[in-house]
């Protein structure tokens, strides 16, 4: 403790220049739990709406599904196992038929990718319920199918609600169909895989526009059930299914950690610039401290300490004017001007920091170490160090 005190009075007594050292590294210490908080809040918030919007607690695959090859959709569409009856019927099973499409705004051609999904289900927040909009059915004086779809979507294609729109398909036989579609609902999601390219059309009604009675591509599960195996389907649980998503937000945070590396490289370099520069300076000092009692050891401690320091005082500065920052991040948030969705990234409009206690304290432990070590690398000179040619200063 009495090493602590007089290497913090040592410290003190440098003046400004310890505060600028002290002000640049509470910058890093500020940079570091901002970025790393927000890359965590978006993995967090990524991976909740994925599970609120379109996986619930996992989904069912037919062994022919491939999200990536649209040329599995008509192979992989099968009947719905009748193990699942009373799980379908209770509504813990939700069943998704997929079908490819095309649809013609505005005089032009544009594929998509039609899904069918029961509009009372109650496992995902898509607004299921406007596709109970009354339209006329199919054969009875006329042929306007209710369909729902993302902000996006209705971007692209330029449709607004109650337009309407010609759509095409291709039945089981491999016949063209078409009939006129009307947008009843549009909703906006962060969810790029539920939004891009996509139309939502009541289940039944796609079953009977493509003659794939009670069939279905994927099943989507309640965490009400268990998982059970039935032969020809696939589960992904949850971790499966944000996979991509939690390795996208690695990579961006491998990316950018090399920001702060370089505000905390910026500060190390001049904590170990004013340590050299010190212990050149207070050689006397040095010998006079070993002539008194002082081993080298304990010397070489005290300089360490005094660097180290400047690392405990950067907490408490970084902590004064960093955390109304961090804080409005955690709770306002930072909005963006451009929609992710638009390159297929799964992220909200605005963006929530989260820190938690453990983040602070690894931050914490990691600027120490490293403001140690650099604190200690001019160090290691005075146990090379003749303590007569110290006061006498005289050392090279």
């Amino acid at each position: 403790m009495k090493l602590f005190k007089t290497a913090f009075r040592s410290l003190i007594g440098n003046g400004l220049k310890t505060w600028l050292n002290v002000f640049v590294l509470s910058i890093s210490f500020v940079l570091i739990l901002l970025l790393q908080g927000i890359l965590k809040g978006w993995s967090n918030q990524a991976v909740d709406d994925t599970v609120k919007w379109e996986i619930a607690d996992g989904q069912y695959w037919q062994l022919k599904y491939d999200p990536f090859d649209p040329f599995t959709f008509d192979s992989s569409t099968v009947q719905i196992p009748s193990v699942f009856k009373a799980d379908v019927d209770k509504h813990l099973i939700e069943p998704i038929l997929i079908t490819q499409g095309s649809i013609y705004p505005q005089g032009r051609m544009q594929g998509v990718l039609l899904k069918g999904i029961r509009p009372d289900q109650k496992l995902l927040k898509i607004p299921t319920q406007k596709l109970l909009t009354q339209t006329p059915p199919l054969g009875a004086g006329g042929s306007e199918i209710p369909v729902i779809l993302g902000a996006f979507m209705a971007r692209q294609t330029k449709l607004h609600i109650n337009d309407l729109v010609t759509l095409r398909w291709r039945d089981r036989n491999g016949t063209f169909e078409a009939a006129d579609i009307r947008v009843v609902g549009i909703f906006k999601s962060s969810i790029p895989t539920i939004d891009n390219g996509i139309l939502w059309i009541p289940l039944d009604r796609l079953q009977k526009m493509t003659m794939n009675a009670n069939c279905a591509n994927l099943l989507i599960k309640s965490p009400e059930i268990k998982q059970v195996k039935v032969q020809g389907w696939d589960f992904k649980d949850v971790a499966e299914l944000t996979a991509s998503t939690m390795l996208l937000v690695k990579t961006k945070s491998i990316g950018t950690s090399f920001l702060y590396i370089i505000f905390l490289l910026l500060a190390m370099l001049a904590i170990f610039d004013t340590q050299t520069l010190s212990i050149f300076r207070r050689q006397r000092e040095i010998g006079t401290m070993v002539a008194l009692g002082m081993t080298q050891k304990q010397v070489v401690w005290h300089f360490t300490l005094e660097g180290t320091i400047n690392a405990v005082l950067a907490f408490v500065v970084g902590a004064v004017w960093g955390t109304p920052i961090l804080v409005y991040m955690s709770l306002k948030g930072y909005s963006f001007n451009m929609d992710a969705s638009e390159i297929g990234v799964p992220m909200a409009d605005t963006m929530y920091a989260t820190i938690t206690p453990q983040l602070v304290i690894n931050t914490m432990i990691f600027i120490l170490i490293v403001t140690a070590i650099v604190s200690y690398l001019p160090a290691r000179k005075i146990a090379k160090m003749n303590p007569t040619d110290a006061i006498r200063g005289k050392v090279k």
